[in-house]
């Protein structure tokens, strides 16, 4: 079969790869140091959040290969292409779910973050909007998600290396240069996500972000405070 070069991720899906990966590691890093690199951490965690509302919006209105509808997949996909029938261009239909699992994971470790706490000063962004055992028991699910993350990324990366060196499938190439040169001949090159797509995206990512980072949310949505207990009044 003839192959071609193909304009295959645009620059905002890897920019989010790459940033998403640089985040995450420093997040990890900063978690496990603690200390006075745990602020740090929860910036870093209010970054993530900012990037992964970012790629859902993109997987609607981004370009072709980087649109949910163009690569997530029923279980039929799933299994012509476990029989070496599927012939598509992108995140294949098991790569669709690790992106999946990987976004939803993530999105789950940072939502925690934000109303976790560390028992001595330091507490998340959204740690007002709950009160302090719902804040502990999501601290509890924060900190073992860590662990699955690192598990996630482990095979994202082994798989990358498989495809790789034993089916001579170059996946890294195209998510840094965004051509790929071994397409199927009947393949085109990505389209849509022109600019004001991109911005669109970038302005709701990033007021999500400041929302949470700046206060705000917590401000706007904490609870009222308790009214002050009752003084009884001397009857002379």
């Amino acid at each position: 079969m003839s192959a071609q070069r193909i304009y295959l991720w645009d620059l905002p899906t890897r920019l989010f790869h790459w940033l998403l990966l640089a985040a995450f590691a420093a997040a990890f890093i900063t978690g496990q140091v603690g200390g006075n690199l745990i602020v740090w951490h929860g910036r870093l965690g209010v970054l993530i959040l900012g990037l992964v509302v970012f790629r859902l919006i993109w997987g609607v209105i981004g370009s072709t290969y980087a649109r949910f509808s163009q690569f997530v997949a029923g279980p039929g996909a799933i299994a012509r292409y476990l029989r070496g029938q599927w012939q598509g261009i992108g995140h294949n239909p098991l790569g669709a779910l690790s992106v999946l699992a990987l976004l939803g994971l993530v999105g789950v470790q940072v939502g925690t973050g934000l109303f976790a706490n560390d028992d001595i000063a330091f507490t998340g962004h959204l740690y007002a909007l709950v009160d302090a055992g719902l804040s502990n028991r999501l601290t509890g699910v924060h900190k073992l998600l860590s662990n699955l993350l690192i598990a996630l990324v482990v095979v994202h990366v082994l798989a990358v290396a498989y495809y790789r060196r034993v089916k001579r499938h170059d996946l890294l190439t195209p998510m840094v240069t965004g051509w790929k040169h071994d397409a199927p001949a009947h393949s085109r090159s990505a389209q849509g996500g022109g600019p004001v797509a991109f911005l669109a995206a970038a302005a709701i990512a990033g007021g999500v972000a400041w929302a949470v980072g700046s206060g705000w949310a917590s401000q706007t949505f904490a609870p009222p405070p308790p009214p002050p207990a009752a003084v009884e009044t001397p009857s002379w």
